[in-house]
């Protein structure tokens, strides 16, 4: 059975133990949504200053939202809408530092300050993406950033 400890050491050390943790708990597990639903969970009780932890699934039009932590979320997302939209169609991560300062964002929550979204691409086919919230401003960085990159990889190597 899988157990969550808590992190120690310095940031990277805690995004290495964060890893660790994700690989344990998805590890023989193929199903997207059951390894999205435990990852989001896994990753909104592990870091701290997050209002919003989960994925959007593209469905071959649009994202959808699939298995999250947090408020209820907007439903839908056209991929020209907001930073989940735009890490969607650029396939690149988008950190935003001020989500007000963002063109065409979409508030789903308006305790949300800062925004990481990382795109989930398997094989060149977009998957969806993985999405964190922040009531704190420039809630994110660089580490931050690569730390949560390597947890979206744990995901994608896990799917079927």
């Amino acid at each position: 059975m899988f157990s969550a400890s808590s992190l120690s050491g310095d940031k990277s050390e805690q995004y290495a133990q964060l890893a660790e943790q994700a690989r344990a708990l998805l590890h023989g597990e193929r199903d997207r949504v059951a390894n999205a639903a435990n990852l989001a969970a896994l990753v909104y009780h592990a870091l701290p200053r997050l209002n919003w932890a989960g994925f959007y699934f593209h469905d071959g039009v649009e994202l959808v939202v699939g298995p999250f932590q947090g408020l209820p979320a907007c439903v839908r997302i056209p991929l020209d809408r907001g930073v989940c939209g735009a890490a969607a169609r650029s396939r690149q991560t988008q950190r935003v530092d001020d989500v007000h300062a963002f063109p065409g964002h979409i508030a789903c929550d308006a305790a949300s300050r800062s925004e990481l979204v990382v795109p989930l691409v398997r094989d060149g086919e977009l998957v969806g993406v993985f999405d964190l919230d922040s009531p704190d401003p420039a809630r994110f960085d660089v580490m931050d950033q690569e730390g949560l990159e390597t947890i979206a990889r744990i995901y994608v190597e896990s799917l079927p």
